[in-house]
């Protein structure tokens, strides 16, 4: 048996199972196969007790599961004991699977028997699980019960059948289907469920997709907030930082999202802001994103543009779940993408959030003068934590009022300091912004006599007429060049060793890894290293600690080799 993993998404992912020489797509179901209970035939894997003379050809089974008394352990499959029991409390639950997984590594695969189902499927794959089985189907169709995506419903309770699987459609009254057509309804549920759960993993959208289930199911919620409070480390470091999916954030559970805390931890520990802004303009977010492209935010920047000294005021946007999000830095991921309910109306979590974010920015960014063009359910519970704010909105940012308030505003302060140039500035930005992504010490070293060349957001670093770097839209980082990726050497981070003997032809895969920083996460830059030297720079598809204990895989998509 042997498990490889192809695909991450946060500490969920899809792998390939080996059974008996056949290949296996997880996260999936085993489909149980006994005298009374026959599988689907749509089963990819079956679980069996029957001797292997009686197996039929043809169908997949599981060769180590076919004893009937299962195995704790295997060499890449572990599986967990009396799931069942442990998952009515959901501290103790998720702590040994987390416990499990830390213990196994990345490269093994985890089957919890009897508990899944449509529901919790997308749960149990984010925190770390790869193989179901359909116990939980049976039971439930022996209970006269039908399996959803929002949860179980007895057929007495159902006057309508809202399922238009191959066993429902034809529109028989719930409360008339037989045992078989309800254990049938529920092995499609299922079945469906782990592909819209494989979907998910493919588009950067599993934990979009749990919140969503969760929601239905207290125990579950329970679960969820238990990971997502006692296990921060655990799934941060195998969630990248950078996504291709909308982060939609309509449960108060999407506050504690570990992209949202890594992006609010690295705000207040490395980022610093612009040396040249004296002055910040505290901003609403806008419904599109990057903020900039929106047309709120574009007539606020006219206005600012239209001052004699623009570069002196340093935009900083007030949003949720992310809290406070630098201009400089709004093409980075969650705040380049993210989508929220506007209602005007925030509640305490959200309140207290942005509010001690901002004091602790505040803290570390100091400011002369301090101008608010929030509105007012905003300015209520942030005005009271600034220093002598100027307030240039009047109910809507966004009308002429306003706008020509904030022109007038900042027309009057920016002439008593120091005229600052577009390039300078524009230096300044992108050292803000390589604060964040690779701390100070790197930030400075990369952005010594350096010019600025392009039209933001695409912006090349330029040194001696040799570009280190540049930002796109789309990666809202900076991309290395290997001369800019020089500057990472001395400062041991971001970096990994090959093997002497590693031809580098085109991606480095996890074999050829000798040792890696530990704190790379999947989409970080880095750089790579063979007897101390530069030979590579690219972008990181494994965390370090999984490149240094994994034997297959993807490690690096290398951009530049020497």
């Amino acid at each position: 048996m042997e498990f490889r993993v192809k695909k991450r998404d946060g500490s969920g992912r899809i792998g390939e199972l080996k059974l008996n020489g056949e290949k296996v797509i997880t996260p999936n179901i085993f489909f149980v196969d006994t005298n009374r209970f026959k599988p689907p035939k749509f089963a990819n894997i079956i679980i069996t007790n029957e001797n292997k003379e009686k197996i039929k050809p043809g169908l997949k089974y599981s060769e180590e599961l076919l004893i009937q008394k299962i195995k704790y352990r295997y060499d890449s499959l572990y599986i967990i004991d009396h799931a069942k029991q442990i998952m009515s409390q959901p501290k103790k639950f998720v702590d040994n699977i987390v416990n499990l997984r830390e213990e196994i590594g990345y490269q093994k695969a985890i089957y919890i028997p009897s508990v899944g189902n449509p529901t919790n499927l997308a749960l149990l794959t984010y925190l770390g699980i790869d193989l179901f089985d359909s116990t939980f189907a049976i039971i439930a169709a022996r209970n006269n019960s039908l399996l959803f995506e929002i949860g179980m419903f007895n057929k007495n309770d159902l006057e309508e059948n809202p399922c238009n699987c191959p066993l429902c459609i034809n529109n028989k009254k719930p409360k008339d289907m037989s045992f078989q057509e309800i254990l049938n309804h529920n092995y499609y549920a299922l079945f469906n469920e782990i592909k819209h759960v494989r979907n998910a993993i493919q588009q950067d959208n599993l934990r979009n997709l749990l919140e969503n289930r969760t929601k239905s199911d207290p125990n579950l919620t329970a679960i969820l907030r238990n990971l997502d409070r006692n296990h921060y480390n655990y799934l941060e470091k195998r969630t990248p930082i950078q996504s291709k999916s909308v982060l939609i954030a309509t449960t108060s559970e999407a506050l504690n999202r570990p992209e949202i805390k890594r992006f609010q931890n690295r705000l207040i520990e490395r980022y610093m802001k612009p040396k040249s802004a004296k002055i910040l303009l505290l901003l609403p977010c806008s419904a599109k994103k990057p903020y900039s492209f929106s047309k709120s935010h574009k007539l606020f920047r006219e206005k600012i543009l239209a001052t004699n000294n623009p570069f002196i005021v340093h935009e900083v946007i007030i949003t949720s779940p992310i809290g406070v999000v630098p201009r400089d830095l709004e093409l980075v991921y969650p705040p380049s993408s993210y989508d929220i309910p506007v209602t005007g109306i925030w509640d305490e979590q959200e309140k207290n959030m942005i509010t001690e974010l901002l004091s602790k920015y505040l803290k570390q960014n100091k400011y002369e003068i301090i101008i608010s063009h929030l509105p007012e359910d905003l300015n209520e519970f942030v005005n009271p934590i600034l220093n002598k704010p100027i307030l240039t909105c009047k109910n809507n940012p966004k009308t002429n009022e306003s706008l020509e308030k904030l022109y007038d505003t900042l027309s009057s302060i920016v002439n008593n300091f120091e005229k600052i140039k577009a390039q300078k500035r524009a230096i300044e930005d992108i050292e803000s912004l390589a604060t964040y992504q690779f701390g100070k010490k790197i930030a400075k070293n990369l952005l010594q006599d350096v010019f600025i060349k392009g039209k933001y957001p695409y912006q090349k670093i330029i040194k001696n007429n040799i570009q280190l770097g540049m930002t796109t839209k789309d990666r809202g980082l900076i991309s290395l060049t290997l001369n800019g990726a020089e500057q990472l050497i001395d400062s041991k981070m971001y970096w990994l060793e090959i093997y002497d003997d590693f031809k580098l032809i085109g991606s480095i895969f996890a074999p050829g890894v000798k040792n890696a920083d530990s704190e790379i996460r999947v989409g970080d830059e880095v750089i790579v290293l063979k007897n101390d030297k530069l030979v590579a720079v690219g972008v990181a598809q494994m965390n370090g600690e999984e490149m240094k204990k994994s034997y297959h895989g993807e490690a690096v998509k290398v951009r530049h080799r020497v």
